[in-house]
């Protein structure tokens, strides 16, 4: 589904990710794990298209998106819960999940059900502000507006980070279910390493911009795994 290859990619002279290689298939859960400012994030931000790459390609369905703009990859499937939430506080619930509308066809501009199946609380507080949700509720909400795009791959950059235990299972419990439909990919960058090993297929260790782990699950090392976390 997705292949990241030999990806380099720098900020001005500094370099944020050496000879980083990906692939994210349909129906699994790809962990991509790694301490602060190893280049997670910036990974994640080549891969939707927020910031361009200085080497390697990016494919989608074996076609070449390296150059593609953002809102033609969203077109085609990937959405993005950036790390932050970044909801829009002053927009209602209802009209926050209709910003997903944005690379759909007119008839296609409909809020799934399935949304208020995983994240009831949504359906109850659909003419609140998102700047009036809890931290919880916001993550809940960021979900539910890529969802609403009919996403393919949904890339979540820590979702977990400062969310309560009880949100954090409704969203393992939306991610298992988005799993078991077989035909969309999850791309999960996680620091929350209990939460990451038991969603996760396939697992990336990053360390200063280069992934220096990686396996499936019951392969990969679970020492190695748990030493990326080690502060």
């Amino acid at each position: 589904m997705l292949e990241v290859k030999n990806v380099d990619l720098h900020y001005g002279a500094a370099q944020a990710l050496r000879d980083v290689s990906v692939v994210v298939e349909p129906g699994k859960v790809t962990c991509v794990l790694g301490r602060n400012g190893v280049g997670k994030t910036s990974l994640m931000r080549a891969i939707i298209g927020h910031q361009p790459i200085s080497g390697g390609e990016i494919l989608w369905e074996g076609r070449d998106i390296t150059r593609m703009p953002p809102f033609e990859r969203a077109r085609r499937g990937i959405a993005y819960v950036p790390q932050g939430r970044e909801i829009f506080p002053l927009l209602t619930v209802k009209e926050n999940l209709e910003t997903g509308f944005a690379p759909l066809k007119r008839a296609d501009r409909t809020i799934p059900d399935d949304i208020f199946s995983l994240f009831p609380v949504l359906k109850d507080m659909l003419g609140r502000r998102g700047g009036d949700l809890s931290g919880g509720q916001q993550q809940q909400l960021a979900i539910g507006r890529a969802l609403v795009t009919r996403p393919r791959l949904i890339v979540l950059d820590e979702p977990t980070e400062g969310i309560q235990p009880s949100i954090i299972k409704d969203i393992g419990r939306a991610i298992d279910y988005l799993r078991s439909k077989g035909d969309i990919g999850i791309l999960l960058v996680e620091q929350y390493l209990d939460f990451a090993e038991a969603l996760g297929d396939r697992f990336y260790v990053m360390e200063r911009g280069r992934v220096v782990v990686e396996g499936l699950k019951g392969e990969v090392d679970r020492d190695a795994l748990h030493r990326s976390m080690a502060i």
